[in-house]
Order: C-alpha cells, then structure tokens, then sequence
C-alpha cells in the first residue's frame, strides 16, 4: 500500500494579511449607524457586563434560582443588579482610598459588626451596636460610610 503525499501551498497575500491582523481584536458589527468608536465602546461595555455577572455568580456567590412567577423573576434581578451595584461601588470606593482591600475582604471585616436588641426582665428593651474595631472603622471610612449609630454600645463577650 502506497503512501499519499500531503502537499500544501501558501498564499502570500493571505499570509501577509494575517500577519497584519496578529496580535489584533477584529470587530465585525452588522449594525451600520455605529461609528467604529461606539462599535469599540458598545464591546468594551459588553465585557463589562460579562464580568458583572462573573461576579454574581462567584464573589456574590447568587448561584441558580428557579421562579415560576413573573414578579419573583423581576424581583430577583432587581436585587442581584442592586448587589452587582453596590459591589462596583465598593469596589471602586476601596480603589480611590488606596487601602488595598477588595469588596470581599471589606466585607469579610464588616459582618462581625451586629445590631443587638435585648429585654431583661420584661424592662423595656435597649438596643446597640457591637463595639466596632478599628479595622472595622478603617474599612467604613474607606467606603464613606457613617458608622451604625447606636443609643448604646454593646459588647456581648
């Protein structure tokens, strides 16, 4: 049994053209009353919305949620968009501030922080605030946030 040869030619204009292209992002839109800048800005804020929901789903850790009914639909994506919001706020904010803290690590500090309401003996109840740390407050200051007010503070340990 013979062996079949394998032959091949190179177009040089072919090749030429993409050399051109290496390295390179081609764009192709078929909509035609974009400018080549806002078909540049319409992909860049298409990557953007993709790492929203990147972030959703893993550092919000939203996974999979199964509704029939169309208000529970709508209302479970306002509060994820809400979440992505606040999550680019804070991020932002924590960038401006140059602490180095990213949104999961700020909020990692700022879930020890707890609103206490507690009766005693049928007394009226008193409310407070934890006693917040000064990482704590660090992180608020970075993020503009006032600290929880409080009557009272209280230390529960």
């Amino acid at each position: 049994m013979a062996a079949q040869r394998f032959s091949y030619d190179i177009a040089k204009s072919a090749r030429t053209l993409a050399e051109k292209m290496d390295g390179k992002l081609l764009l192709v839109s078929n909509v035609q009353d974009l400018s080549p800048a806002e078909v540049v800005a319409r992909y860049k804020s298409l990557a953007d919305i993709e790492r929203g929901f990147k972030v959703l789903k893993s550092e919000l850790e939203i996974g999979p949620v199964y509704y029939r009914l169309p208000d529970r639909i709508r209302a479970h994506a306002a509060i994820c968009f809400m979440a992505l919001i606040l999550h680019r706020v804070m991020r932002s904010r924590l960038r401006a501030s140059h602490t180095g803290l990213t949104p999961e690590r700020a909020l990692e500090q700022l879930h020890r922080i707890q609103h206490h309401r507690v009766r005693l003996n049928g007394a009226p109840p008193v409310s407070g605030v934890s006693s917040i740390q000064e990482c704590q407050s660090e992180v608020l200051h970075a993020l503009r946030v006032k600290k929880p007010a409080a009557s009272q503070q209280l230390t529960l340990l």
